[in-house]
């Protein structure tokens, strides 16, 4: 099972981590219950993870962290970067994901 970080992607989150006061072990990537299809990505600074309960993932020494069970709905998901004229932010492109709610902020597997 695996994710993956464009160059994009990889390039903004060291961005920000690298803007934060405090030291953060890595990135975390969830897939939460939430929105009008069922559930949600969610994305934040971590210092803690656990080798038994998360998959690590390394990007030149940047570390992703997703706990096992959003890995479940995640493998195969590629995380990019995309500035665009409505804004700029992560997308997400997951082979897992059977529909989308209107407003794309949610999805269902």
């Amino acid at each position: 099972m695996a994710i993956v970080l464009t160059k994009k992607a990889e390039d903004k989150v060291r961005e920000i981590l690298s803007e934060q006061s405090e030291p953060y072990a890595g990135l975390r990537i969830q897939v939460i219950g939430g929105g009008c299809s069922g559930f949600q990505y969610r994305m934040g600074f971590d210092k803690n993870f656990s080798d038994q309960s998360d998959a690590i993932f390394e990007f030149d020494g940047l570390k992703v962290f997703v706990d096992k069970t959003s890995l479940m709905y995640m493998d195969g998901a590629e995380v990019d970067y995309v500035e665009g004229l409505h804004g700029a932010g992560f997308k997400f492109t997951n082979p897992n994901v059977s529909g989308t709610c209107g407003c794309g902020s949610s999805f269902s597997v």
